[in-house]
């Protein structure tokens, strides 16, 4: 959520701002709504001041023996404590509705984010990895993963439907090798402690994670019981430090967990269906920092260079892309994708996001730090990245590591967790 302040004395640069994220915002409502809340306050305070010297003047006439005015002061003292209640209940109205349009307004982008309407205008920003010399037609996953029975698309799609599928044989060892050796990484060379957070959360928990409202048709809800299904771990990472005040001492603090996701991924098409890259259920590997607002950005920069390191340990080609304006997202001031070349797709495939949301969340869930003891509370920066998801990782890695004779080449970093297993064959 955007400081209320930065929009009434800024108005103009957070339009600006909406054109370059080629998005809108009620910028002129909010504005008028925090008038009509001021001039609310005024009058209420204004009036709250009038009664307390009504009451004081109720008892010195009492004390004067002056009972008929004081009986006639206390009932127009009455009337006023009336008006009150009237405009409180105005100004509570007036308060939410100016709170439910803040949240649909987006972070603003940081001065050195590439501007432009979409992703078409991103940024290159480095390259890693030789792309691998295969023999003959490289054969994207869906289809080795048919072959070679890892990967069960008609059976998933019997159960539940399109978008789903069934991880069997070494295609499940894989999927999960990948989880846990991501998790070890992570708390064991990166500094991260991890978590087990819960995958459904109350309403106030996406709302403060800044999932709600603006993704609401993306997500999976409980009705009965008023859960939401998480679509990523930063949601409940976000929010276990809700209304806390932290000490600057514990900044930065570093967090790992490893979650199932659940998205409806509505708008994707094309290609986009085929195989396992956008499917409704899958896990990841989510990295999530709190920091001081000055350390921020650098924080980003090794939040990045952690995701790489695990590309680059399994030696898989990648990209570092940084997102401008139009492909920002809504909560990012900043953010960089990193995408691994899958030779059997044919395309640079998203692998992890990476993002700098400074303190849009830590507006909306309240969660601050003091400098020293008795400072001011001031808000922390958060800042999320992928790290990775094993389901896509698992593209990259059937894909560039697969061999002439239709067998997939095990990264050697993964031998290990896959009881020594070199060479992934038919089962």
């Amino acid at each position: 959520m955007l400081d209320l302040a930065f929009i009434r004395d800024n108005p103009d640069q957070v339009k600006e701002a909406l054109v370059k994220l080629n998005t809108e915002a009620p910028i002129d409502q909010i504005l008028e709504l925090d008038r009509e809340r001021r001039d609310l306050l005024q009058e209420v305070e204004s009036l709250r001041a009038e009664r307390n010297a009504g009451s004081k003047q109720i008892g010195e006439l009492m004390r004067q023996g002056s009972r008929d005015e004081a009986e006639a002061l206390k009932g127009d003292m009455g009337k006023i404590g009336a008006l009150i209640g009237e405009l409180d209940e105005d100004l509570r109205q007036v308060e939410a509705n100016l709170r439910e349009k803040q949240l649909w307004v987006p972070n603003m982008p940081h001065s050195s984010v590439p501007v432009g309407p979409d992703e078409s205008h991103n940024a290159l920003v480095r390259e890693w990895g030789q792309v691998r010399d295969l023999v003959g037609e490289p054969l994207p996953h869906w289809d080795l993963g048919e072959t070679l029975g890892l990967i069960d698309f008609e059976r998933g799609v019997k159960m539940s439907g399109t978008r789903f599928y069934v991880f069997k044989g070494a295609g499940a060892a894989l999927h999960r090798a990948l989880g846990n050796w991501f998790i070890d990484v992570g708390t064991r060379d990166h500094g991260y402690t991890e978590v087990y957070p819960p995958f459904m959360v109350r309403e106030e928990a996406m709302i403060g994670a800044a999932h709600l409202p603006k993704f609401r048709d993306n997500m999976y809800y409980d009705a009965e019981e008023d859960f939401w299904f998480i679509g990523t771990a930063e949601v409940p990472l976000t929010n276990l430090y809700r209304d806390e005040i932290l000490n600057a001492d514990q900044l930065p603090i570093r967090l790992l967990a490893h979650t199932p996701c659940f998205r409806r991924e509505k708008m994707s098409a094309g290609r986009d269906v085929r195989g396992i890259k956008r499917v409704h259920q899958f896990e990841k590997v989510e990295m999530y920092k709190f920091t001081a607002p000055e350390t921020s950005f650098d924080e980003l920069e090794s939040l990045v260079a952690d995701a790489e390191e695990l590309m680059q340990r399994l030696g898989i080609p990648y990209r570092v892309v940084e997102m401008c304006t139009g492909d920002l997202g809504f909560a990012a001031a900043k953010k960089y994708d990193i995408e691994a070349w899958c030779p059997g797709s044919g395309e640079w495939m998203e692998i992890s996001s990476c993002s700098n949301v400074t303190d849009f969340q830590a507006r909306r869930a309240n969660i601050r730090f003091r400098r020293q003891p008795k400072a001011k509370p001031e808000f922390v920066h958060t800042l999320n990245g992928s790290g990775l998801p094993p389901g896509r990782v698992m593209i990259a890695v059937m894909e560039n590591y697969q061999q002439k004779d239709g067998t997939i080449l095990v990264p050697e970093v993964l031998r290990s967790y896959l009881g020594g297993l070199e060479v992934i064959k038919s089962a």
